[in-house]
């Protein structure tokens, strides 16, 4: 079976040697010395200046919107993961959605402004499979209206805008490390943040509010990472180079061979060096979208509806009528992506995909 992603995992000699580390230090969970470590590696790497891990991916968006947003009305994408929407719900906001720019298929920049009411805190934008937002529109709109700006970027991990990391951008900015991303810590996330204050307050907030063992800066919750988790982390690190290459064959192949007179894909934001964590194909129409599934998993090929549905058609938010999400989210699918995917079974999906779309 070819499956939409396959974790990628280091040899479990050196996950094990790891896991020792911790074994050897007692020391499992609180920010020892496994994850202070990669911390400090991820900083290097990524050219960032500061990082607090977490246990999901989840986590920073609800303690950025729980200090930035402050239960207002939050402008966002239609066209993400659950998680975005719920997470503004969850920290008793309400979702004002802003529908997508049709190539970049992030936030349509251009339709904020229209949106803004005297209710509005903040921005929580995503960065669509990799693809940034147009961050200075955004931040000049933000500006103009004392916004604070969230940007989910789960999908992000060594994407880099105009030269520079694109945790960089925002008041705050999310990654995910769930074991189906580019860089995983088996689950897991992290949050970036320029401001030394703003800084200060992530990082109290991840840890119930403490200030050392008796007293508390302010409210706070669980959000640590377990050694366990930095463990793996640790292990897949010295890997990076070699997933990102390994991605890109496959990018590159799915270019080559597609037939882009009948699908479109995601156009790439200038000035981006993108980090090829997706791979998502547009059909004229959801009955081609449907008649190539099927097709595929008759072969037992099972790519991903990703984002289905559009998430202002989800009950519980009732989000009005976005039309480009909506048709987009109906006509996209991400192709199976990941390291040690093989020529043979690309070009077996590749003809079936061309094959049902004539």
């Amino acid at each position: 079976m070819i499956l939409v992603t396959k974790t990628f995992l280091p040899p479990q000699e050196e996950y094990n040697k790891q896991i020792k580390r911790a074994w050897d230090n007692a020391w499992l969970t609180n920010r020892g010395e496994l994850t202070l470590e990669l911390e400090q590696k991820l900083k290097q790497h990524l050219g960032i200046s500061n990082i607090i891990m977490t246990n999901n991916g989840t986590l920073p968006i609800q303690i950025a919107l729980k200090l930035l947003a402050k239960g207002g009305e939050v402008i966002t994408t239609p066209f993400s993961y659950v998680a975005t929407s719920a997470a503004i719900i969850w920290e008793n906001c309400k979702p004002v959605f802003v529908d997508i720019d049709p190539e970049h298929l992030t936030i349509d920049e251009s339709k904020i402004e229209d949106s803004i009411t005297s209710k509005t805190t903040s921005i929580l934008a995503t960065h669509v499979f990799g693809n940034p937002c147009n961050v200075e529109v955004i931040e000049s709109i933000a500006k103009k209206h004392n916004l604070s700006v969230i940007y989910d970027a789960a999908h992000c991990f060594g994407v880099n805008y105009k030269d520079q990391s694109i945790f960089n951008y925002g008041d705050v900015s999310t990654c995910s490390f769930h074991a189906t991303k580019i860089f995983h810590t088996a689950e897991g996330g992290a949050m970036f943040c320029n401001d030394e204050k703003l800084y200060h307050k992530l990082f109290y907030s991840h840890n119930f509010g403490h200030n050392g063992p008796l007293k508390f800066h302010g409210l706070g919750i669980n959000a640590k990472i377990s050694e366990l988790q930095s463990a793996m982390g640790l292990s897949i690190f010295p890997y990076i180079k070699t997933i990102f290459s390994e991605r890109k064959k496959v990018v590159d192949f799915y270019n080559a061979h597609l037939n882009f007179s009948l699908l479109s894909k995601i156009k790439i934001r200038e000035n981006t060096q993108w980090n090829y964590s997706y791979y998502p194909v547009i059909f004229d129409s959801q009955n081609t979208l449907l008649k190539v599934l099927e097709a595929l998993e008759k072969e037992k090929i099972i790519p991903r509806r990703y984002f289905y549905p559009s998430l202002n058609t989800i009950p519980y938010v009732n989000g009005g009528t976005m039309p480009i999400s909506e048709s987009i989210s109906e006509r996209i699918v991400c192709l199976p992506l990941y390291v040690g995917l093989n020529e043979i079974d690309l070009e077996k999906i590749v003809t079936i995909i061309n094959k049902n779309i004539c």
